[in-house]
């Protein structure tokens, strides 16, 4: 796999098809190959040239066991490094779950470097701890409870991830949770960063309803896929890229 290098660490990435650039970011506990696995990436390289990212700690890319390397300002300069090494000044973005909350960072940080952002699945207003205090309220939790063990356990019911977690380092795992649990809503550095932006969620998500908040407030796009939990807004690919090619395709006409 090819490599960018970025604050020391190595990131590595695949790149397919032809076309205007596509970065393709997955979520906690997933590689970038998940988006060819759950039959995204096939139908997106006919029209877009695909940079599907294995973030830090996972997959191939380099695995610290410190927090700090998985801030939100690394998580952009990692991006945009990757974009720097494929030789691609913009491009777009989809991340799903913490890819989207990493796609936000970078439309906030660095919109000069995207075309335009598809966000699946996650609060923009108030970021992870809107999910955590929902389930623990629906399921009686203990208020301070360590809520890790939990979305790993969810994870690892998916044989994909369970195969990527046994092959991972689970010290890179919970720094990368522990980073990307804590870390605020970009809500109003995402609204003026002046980039085109879809949103979605499952109507079973925590985090449907600030996304569609978040999307009627500030005018940007937004659909929904009923009956869909946070996993099964991911596993419904056949149902999501109808509503995302189009949104896409705009650049291939600009």
């Amino acid at each position: 796999m090819p490599t960018a290098r970025s604050n020391g660490f190595k990131i590595s990435y695949e790149v397919f098809g032809d076309g205007p650039p596509l970065v393709l970011h997955p979520g906690m506990f997933q590689d970038g190959a998940h988006w060819a696995h759950s039959g995204y990436t096939p139908a997106l390289t006919a029209a877009h040239t695909v940079i599907a990212i294995d973030p830090l700690g996972l997959g191939a890319s380099d695995a610290p066991r410190e927090i700090e390397a998985y801030a939100l300002q690394r998580r952009v300069d990692y991006v945009t490094a990757v974009l720097d090494d494929v030789g691609v000044g913009r491009a777009a973005f989809w991340g799903y779950s913490l890819g989207a909350m990493t796609g936000y960072a970078v439309a906030a940080h660095a919109p000069e470097r995207l075309t335009r952002l598809v966000a699946g699945a996650y609060d923009p207003i108030h970021g992870f701890r809107s999910a955590v205090e929902q389930a623990i309220a629906q399921f009686g939790l203990p208020a301070d409870i360590d809520a890790y063990e939990i979305v790993k356990q969810g994870a690892s019911a998916d044989p994909y991830q369970a195969a990527l977690i046994d092959a991972g380092d689970l010290g890179a795992f919970r720094a990368n949770y522990d980073a990307f649990s804590r870390e605020p809503g970009l809500h109003a550095e995402l609204a003026a960063c002046g980039v085109p932006i879809l949103m979605y969620a499952g109507t079973a998500d925590p985090w449907h309803e600030p996304m569609r908040t978040f999307a009627e407030r500030f005018s940007s796009a937004f659909f929904s896929l009923p009956g869909a939990d946070h996993k099964g807004g991911w596993d419904r690919s056949i149902d999501v890229l109808p509503h995302v090619l189009p949104f896409l395709d705009a650049d291939i006409h600009h």
